[in-house]
């Protein structure tokens, strides 16, 4: 269980951004295992003949267990609406001691996929597998989100029009109570069952950020969620807001 202990100022402080970075890499767990959720696998069958060449194996090698994913792939977003290359830029930026660290732990305690296994080699490899790592999720995102960004972009709008309308409503508790059975308020801590590990994390003034996605298929905060500069947690679209029209 992680908890977040959160202040009055961090209440004043929730806001809520997009991100297609992090979609894109929430979508590798579909693309990997299609039954995941029968909701996306329009989505799935879709997208299978428009990747062509592109090298899957090195993408759904980022899945490890139990869906964890490498976090330097998904930052924070540091506005509402953050461009894709921007923040791809911003993962290429990542130090070699995150980038080895982050492609590891979702595979812990196992060994690592074949096609990561330069992550652990000389720092010229991580370099050049870091850049290929973002060179491939550049054309993934290409071929596989960037055409129906417009409707995954105003799925995740509408859903941001509910929480808000929840939390003018009733406050936190209500903001919280229907966005995922895992996901508790209480006495001031969001707290988030069934995720690896146990951290109790103080907001301290940083704010909240929820990302809605329609590829989550649970709140999924960093790991180790200490390591955000604030609590940003992706959250699965509401119902609402997801419905068969918009979805992917």
């Amino acid at each position: 269980m992680i908890s977040f202990v959160l202040g009055v100022e961090d209440l004043a402080d929730t806001r809520f951004a997009v991100s297609p970075l992090q979609e894109t890499v929430l979508s590798l767990r579909v693309l990997r295992d299609p039954g995941l959720s029968a909701l996306h696998l329009p989505w799935h069958r879709s997208v299978l003949p428009r990747l062509g060449t592109l090298d899957t194996e090195l993408l759904t090698s980022l899945v490890g267990r139990r869906h964890l994913l490498p976090d330097f792939l998904t930052p924070r977003p540091e506005r509402f609406a953050p461009a894709f290359d921007d923040e791809l830029a911003i993962a290429r930026q990542t130090s070699l001691d995150l980038v080895r660290r982050d492609l590891l732990a979702p595979h812990a305690p196992g060994p690592l996929p074949e096609a990561l296994r330069d992550a652990t080699a000389t720092d010229a490899k991580v370099v050049r597998l870091t850049a290929t790592l973002c060179e491939v999720l550049g054309r993934y995102w290409e071929r596989a989100i960037k055409p129906m960004w417009p409707q995954i972009r105003l799925t995740l709008e509408a859903d941001m029009t509910y929480r808000a309308r929840q939390l003018a409503k009733g406050g936190a508790r209500l903001l919280f109570s229907d966005m995922h059975p895992n996901l508790r308020w209480h006495d001031g801590v969001l707290h988030i069952d069934e995720v690896t590990g146990e951290h109790r994390i103080t907001a301290a003034g940083r704010g909240l950020l929820l990302i809605p996605s329609v590829f989550a298929h649970k709140p999924a905060p960093p790991h180790p969620p200490g390591r955000s500069t604030g609590a940003g947690i992706p959250q699965p679209c509401s119902s609402d807001a997801l419905g068969p029209d918009i979805a992917p």
